[in-house]
C-alpha cells in the first residue's frame, strides 16, 4: 500500500512543522476551465485523505540538518499539480530561502491536473522559477522519487534536483502509464533511470531517513578551505627513467581510486550519471566527509574515460562550486575513449565541459595524479596550479605508444620515446607542471 505524505514525512524526519497554506484566488465553479464535477472530485479527495491539496509542506530535521520539505499526497487526485499546488510549492521555496535551508522534495505524482487545463500546466514554470532562484541562493535540492513520479513532477523537481534518490521499483518517467506507447515498460522504472544516469541512488524505504541525513550533512558541511592532497598509497621510490614510470603506473598491483577515496574520507556518498543518458563505471564522483568537513571528489579509475564520465565530473564540479564545497580530483586514465561510439557521444564537447568547470570554479580544486596521466583526457581533471603526483604515476602529452606511432617509430622504440617525453614525477616538478610529489 502506498504511504501517505504525512507517513513518509514522519518516517524520515523529526520535529516537522507544517507551513500555513497560502491564500488562493477562487476560480469559480469547477475550477478555472469549468470542468464538470471538478469541485465534487476535489471535495471527495479532501475527505478521503484529510488533506486540502496534493502536497504537504513544512520544515523538519534530517539527522542534525534542518530542511524544507515538500511531500506529495498521491491519494489526492493522483498527486496532481494544480494552481493551489503551485501556490504551496512556491511558498515552501520562498520559506527555504528565508531560512537558508536545503529543500527535500518527496515526489509521488501523475503529473499536471487535467481538470484545470493550462492553468495547471503553467505551474511547472512557477516551480522551475523557484528551483532556479533557490539554486542561485546556493541552497541544495534533494529529490526522493517515489511511486509513481511522472509528468511535470519528474521533469522539474525530480530530474532537476541536485541529487535524486529513488525508491526501489518506483515508476519514473516523463510519460505516465496511460499515455506512453506500448512496449518496454522497464524503461520507466527507477532502476532504468539509474542505469541511464538520471537517478543517483536507489534507496530502500527503511534506509531513506538515514540516507537523507547523510546527504544533507554533506551538502551543507563545507568550510571553503582547499582539500589537502592525499598521501601516496603505493611505492615510494621514484622511477629511474620514463619507461619505468609508465610500467609503475600500469602495474596491476598499484592502488586505484577506490583505495584512495576510502583512505581519504571518513565516509562518502556517490552521485551517478551525467543526467544526459550515460554512466561511466570508470569515473567515481560524489561528496565525502573528512574530519567533519565536506569535500567533493571526481576520480578516474584507470580506464579510458567515456564522454559520460567527463560530463558526470563536470556536473559534480559545478554543483560543488555552487554550494561552496572544495573539490578533490584524482587522475588515472590512459586517455579519453576515442572509439566511434565516444565520438558520436560528443567526446570533445564532454572534455570541454570539464576543462570549463575546473577553470571556472570559484572553490579550490586539488588534483592528485595517482597513476596514468594520459593526454587531454587526464589533463581535463587537473587544476593548473594545484596538482600533485604520486611516485608511481606519470603525466604525458600522450602515451609513449601513441607518440611512437605519430612519429612513425617501430614498437621497440616505445621505451626510448617514453624517456624523451619527460613524463616522470620528478620531471613534472622540474618542468613546473605540478607542485610536488606526495609521500606516504
Amino acid at each position: 500500500m502506498r504511504e501517505s505524505a504525512r507517513a513518509v514525512i514522519g518516517s524520515v524526519c523529526s520535529g516537522f512543522t507544517e507551513l500555513p497554506a497560502p491564500p488562493s484566488v477562487e476560480s469559480g465553479v469547477d475550477g478555472p476551465i469549468g470542468w464538470p464535477g471538478y469541485d465534487s472530485a476535489y471535495a471527495r479527495a479532501a475527505s478521503r485523505t484529510g488533506e486540502s491539496e496534493s502536497v504537504v509542506c513544512g520544515v523538519g530535521k534530517f539527522g542534525g540538518t534542518e530542511a524544507t520539505v515538500i511531500a506529495w499526497e498521491f491519494g489526492f487526485l493522483g498527486g496532481s499539480l494544480g494552481r493551489r499546488t503551485g501556490d504551496r510549492i512556491e511558498a515552501a521555496f520562498e520559506r527555504a530561502r528565508e531560512l537558508r535551508t536545503p529543500v527535500v522534495s518527496m515526489i509521488a505524482t501523475g503529473g499536471s491536473r487535467m481538470q484545470e487545463g493550462m492553468a495547471a500546466l503553467t505551474q511547472l514554470q512557477r516551480i522551475a522559477r523557484q528551483a532556479a532562484l533557490t539554486r542561485d541562493a546556493g541552497l541544495p535540492q534533494v529529490a526522493v522519487v517515489r511511486d509513481p513520479t511522472t509528468g511535470g513532477g519528474w521533469a522539474t523537481l525530480g530530474a532537476g534536483s541536485d541529487v535524486a534518490l529513488a525508491l526501489p521499483g518506483a515508476q519514473v518517467g516523463f510519460a505516465g502509464s496511460r499515455v506512453r506507447p506500448s512496449g518496454d515498460a522497464s524503461a520507466y522504472t527507477a532502476e532504468s533511470q539509474l542505469a541511464s544516469g538520471h537517478v543517483d541512488q536507489i534507496v530502500p524505504a527503511a534506509e531513506l531517513g538515514e540516507r537523507l541525513g547523510r546527504w544533507l550533512s554533506l551538502l551543507t558541511g563545507a568550510d571553503g578551505q582547499p582539500a589537502e592532497p592525499p598521501s601516496a598509497l603505493g611505492g615510494g621510490e621514484l622511477p629511474a627513467d620514463g619507461w619505468a614510470a609508465v610500467r609503475a603506473a600500469r602495474a596491476p598491483s598499484r592502488p586505484r581510486a577506490e583505495s584512495y577515496l576510502d583512505a581519504y574520507f571518513d565516509w562518502r556518498e556517490d552521485i551517478s550519471g551525467d543526467r544526459c543518458g550515460g554512466v561511466d563505471p570508470g569515473v567515481r564522483c560524489g561528496f565525502g566527509m573528512r574530519g567533519g568537513v565536506t569535500v567533493g571528489y571526481a576520480a578516474q579509475c584507470g580506464t579510458a574515460t567515456l564522454p559520460s564520465g567527463f560530463r558526470t565530473a563536470a556536473r559534480l564540479i559545478r554543483l560543488a562550486d555552487r554550494l561552496g564545497i572544495p573539490v578533490l580530483t584524482l587522475v588515472d586514465t590512459p586517455g579519453a575513449a576515442n572509439d566511434p561510439a565516444a565520438e558520436r557521444a560528443g567526446a570533445g564537447a564532454a572534455i570541454a565541459e570539464v576543462f570549463a568547470a575546473v577553470a571556472g570554479a570559484s572553490v579550490p580544486v586539488t588534483t592528485l595524479v595517482i597513476g596514468e596521466g594520459g593526454s587531454g583526457g587526464a589533463l581535463a581533471f587537473a587544476h593548473p596550479e594545484r596538482t600533485w603526483v604520486t611516485p608511481d604515476s606519470y603525466f604525458s602529452v600522450t602515451s609513449p605508444e601513441a607518440a611512437a606511432s605519430i612519429l612513425k617509430r617501430p614498437p621497440e622504440e616505445v621505451p626510448a620515446t617514453a624517456n624523451q617525453l619527460r613524463l616522470r614525477p620528478q620531471d613534472l616538478v622540474e618542468l613546473g607542471v605540478v607542485r610536488g610529489i606526495v609521500g606516504r
